[in-house]
């Protein structure tokens, strides 16, 4: 999916939000209660360049099933980057909008994947894609998804917002805003952000908190501009952890420290 920007999101009335504390830079003393976990493409294949690693899925399916049954309501957003960049081939000289559709729907691929290894495991889930797919999914409704979460089932989105030019991480913003979530979980391969790509340069300095506009104005890789700004205008905090650590998404999810807290800055 593309990194390009969106420019606004509509975020959920009050009335749909949860009540354990808001949105105050920092999960409550109790944790966090609706999640919205973003699941990159490339998470999903592993090791591999491509395709889905079973292993990887099994194990965050346990860790989501073990939030879960803390009580904790979990919403994810998957990525599409092991089956299909648009970005990618639009540089081919692909149509970039048909390019980007594509993409959309190799994001499909791993919402099912996932809630194929959740039920294994006894959870209830809903895949929900912005393009239509009757026979596989739910259309995205927002009150649905917020109602199928108070009634403990996992939320899988699919398909990004539907549209061309916004990225799967300008999606777990948005609907993280939408469905009212409290934080926003971007699991990834790396234990953090850090000044540097950590997996190349051995002196790279690893944030333990940032606040909106520092990431914006160093140009870190922690989401897209889009997202950071509906996050940053909406104090909507991001948790950057390392997805494959043993325990780290029950961790994210509960509201421990772990990784790098994005929130507003501290007065």
């Amino acid at each position: 999916m593309p990194d390009k920007t969106t420019t606004s999101a509509t975020a959920a009335s009050s009335s749909d939000r949860t009540t354990s504390g808001g949105r105050g830079g920092h999960a409550p003393r109790a944790g966090w209660k609706r999640v919205l976990l973003k699941l990159s493409g490339e998470a999903f294949a592993g090791r591999e360049p491509l395709g889905i690693d079973p292993e990887v899925v099994q194990h965050v399916a346990e860790a989501i099933a073990e939030a879960v049954r803390d009580g904790v309501q979990v919403a994810v957003v998957c990525g599409g980057g092991n089956m299909f960049r648009g970005a990618v081939m639009a540089e081919r000289g692909m149509d970039r909008g048909r390019a980007d559709y594509m993409g959309m729907i190799g994001t499909v691929i791993n919402c099912l994947a996932l809630q194929d290894f959740l039920e294994k495991l006894g959870l209830d889930t809903r895949v929900q894609t912005a393009i239509t797919m009757s026979q596989v999914a739910e259309p995205y409704i927002p009150r649905r998804a917020i109602r199928h979460l108070e009634k403990g089932r996992v939320v899988i989105f699919g398909a990004g917002l539907g549209q061309p030019f916004f990225s799967t991480d300008t999606t777990a913003a948005q609907r993280a805003l939408e469905i009212g979530a409290e934080a926003v979980l971007k699991a990834t391969q790396v234990d953090g952000v850090y000044d540097a790509d950590p997996r190349k340069n051995p002196d790279a300095v690893k944030f333990d908190r940032l606040d909106y506009g520092e990431v914006l104005q160093r140009g870190l890789k922690v989401m897209d501009a889009t997202a950071i700004s509906l996050c940053m205008d909406n104090t909507l905090p991001i948790v950057v952890f390392d997805l494959m650590g043993q325990g780290n998404i029950v961790r994210a999810v509960r509201g421990e420290k772990i990784g790098t807290l994005v929130s507003p800055a501290q007065g």
